[in-house]
């Protein structure tokens, strides 16, 4: 039996992945966090995710969250995932971070605490998503620069990070399969007359409205025809699978920064 601990419990992804480890044979929910503040504070985490109580109390304070736990799940915000990360790393508990959004400090924090523990960072926990990615890699090496490559994503108007840490993941894909970086391809913003599109770049469209849970577009418009690889989510379930896949997967880990393609052996 593994001890997950879930922090950011309230959130979108917290409640969805809740009745799953609640069901899970192998896994026990062993520490529940949310923000300070949060109206979520005190309750049963069960009872907030709309399943029987679990007899495991929301908490404000991370140190209780994770008390005894092996693995902990991070949908949180990225100072938070950040600061969690220090905190995992001190414990030794392994850690699984779907939050996007990070800086490039932030990004350090977690690049450090992955030296004393086994750490997924994914921008996305689907395991069709994670898929595309790899399919965005090869895709790329195998149509060369006279296919414009851009990339779509749409999420619900509460999102507050555009592009979609997906879609970055993707661009970068794509760009390693083309032998560059994305840092020096992308183009994110077009306004006014823009001149004509420079070849190999790697374009972003962002939709953000109503309650969208997430799509995602790669197009690779060339001479003749366009190839399209597309994803869509209907809910949050399939985000929710992969998180314990990857938590099944890190436990015993080595000390390392891994992906979902690390998880999935892609």
């Amino acid at each position: 039996m593994l001890n997950v601990a879930m922090l950011g419990a309230s959130g979108r992804m917290g409640r969805a992945i809740v009745p799953l480890l609640a069901e899970a044979a192998d896994l026990r929910l062993s520490g529940a966090l949310a923000a300070p503040g949060d109206p979520a504070l005190g309750q049963d985490v069960g009872l907030l995710a709309g399943i029987p109580a679990l007899a495991v109390t929301v908490t404000a304070d991370p140190a209780t969250a994770l008390a005894g736990a092996q693995v902990a799940i991070d949908f949180t915000l990225p100072a938070i995932s950040a600061s969690n990360a220090r905190l995992c790393g001190g414990l030794g508990c392994a850690l699984v971070v779907g939050t996007t959004g990070h800086d490039a400090a932030q990004r350090e924090e977690l690049e450090l605490a992955a030296r004393e523990i086994p750490l997924v960072l994914a921008p996305n926990m689907s395991l069709g998503v994670n898929l595309l990615i790899r399919l965005a890699e090869l895709a790329a090496r195998a149509l060369d620069e006279q296919y414009d490559i851009e990339i779509f994503d749409a999420h619900h108007r509460n999102k507050v990070d555009a592009p979609s840490g997906t879609a970055l993941g993707l661009g970068a894909a794509a760009a390693r399969g083309r032998g560059t970086t994305l840092e020096s391809v992308a183009e994110y913003a077009r306004h006014g007359h823009t001149g004509v599109r420079d070849r190999g770049q790697i374009g972003f469209s962002v939709l953000r409205g109503g309650d969208i849970v997430g799509e995602h577009r790669l197009v690779f418009a060339g001479p003749g025809e366009q190839v399209e690889l597309v994803h869509t989510a209907q809910d949050r379930s399939g985000f929710a699978r992969g998180a314990l896949v990857a938590t099944r997967w890190v436990a015993g880990r080595p000390p390392g920064l891994y992906s979902m393609l690390d998880v999935l052996g892609l």
